[in-house]
């Protein structure tokens, strides 16, 4: 793991506080930051940084947001300019207390940055939207290059460590960007004491739901609070899991310890 440090960190750091962004960098305690801030990329989160859920998994603040900045788009559309980012990686928290979830936000600052940024390509790592097909619509429509939704872990555990989302709810998410002709791009957690044949069953669920990118990586704990690592993963069972996801037919797979939804995110573009 690369330790935070450098010019390109700093001037991440620096873009991030000046323009009151927030990424799920530094509020999901992601252990690339170090890496991925000092080659000029971060993953920005959308819609403040309160959550409405409160998954057992998940160091990201839990409570009342506030309401959406309608300022945050152009935000954020300055700060990438500045940055000289080429790909962007977009994410956001649970936004349970709004009659569109987010949706609407969502397809705005999708809009805003094709119009400010031209030439940007974008990965959208969205909520369930409670399922609501209208409210994923929107987002389709805006068509970012990539949309990602993620399992988090197998359908066994589901229940216990997220709060309100349900498996079968976010295959249909997968599906339905998939059937709109976007790429789709989901990932689990390791380590939560799911076994062998469950990894590989859910990667069968996402190759029916017609999911062309996964990702795997290990769950740290981000405090006391949160659900108890069960598991270390060897990185040679990563390599295994990549390596089967593979001949099964997904495009591409990230699998090893560190990584994380967005991990090398411009190479599931390509």
């Amino acid at each position: 793991m690369q330790m935070p440090g450098g010019k390109l960190y700093m001037d991440v750091k620096a873009v991030v506080e000046q323009h009151k962004l927030h990424t799920i960098c530094t509020s999901g305690n992601c252990p690339n930051i170090g890496e991925c801030w000092a080659e000029g990329t971060a993953t920005f989160m959308i819609l403040g940084d309160t959550c409405t859920r409160s998954c057992k998994f998940c160091a990201v603040n839990t409570g009342k947001p506030l309401p959406p900045d309608p300022e945050e788009p152009y935000r954020l559309a300055y700060s990438i300019k500045k940055m000289g980012i080429c790909h962007a990686v977009i994410t956001s928290v649970d936004r349970d207390d709004l009659s569109d979830k987010g949706a609407g936000f969502w397809a705005e600052t999708i809009r805003v940055l094709k119009q400010e940024v031209p030439g940007l390509t974008m990965e959208t790592l969205i909520p369930d939207m409670d399922g609501k097909q209208d409210l994923l619509e929107l987002i389709i429509d805006a068509a970012p290059e990539v949309i990602s939704h993620n399992l988090e872990t197998v359908r066994r555990l589901t229940p216990m460590i997220r709060s309100r989302a349900k498996f079968d709810t976010s295959l249909e998410v997968i599906r339905q960007v998939s059937a709109s002709g976007l790429r789709s791009k989901s990932g689990i957690m390791l380590g939560l004491g799911e076994r062998r044949e469950e990894v590989i069953e859910t990667m069968d669920e996402l190759l029916s739901a017609g999911c062309e990118v996964f990702t795997l990586g290990q769950y740290l704990q981000p405090t006391l609070q949160h659900m108890m690592v069960e598991e270390y993963i060897t990185p040679e069972q990563f390599d295994e899991y990549r390596e089967i996801g593979l001949e099964k037919g997904f495009r591409h797979v990230e699998s090893s310890p560190l990584v994380r939804s967005s991990y090398h995110a411009v190479n599931h573009l390509k």
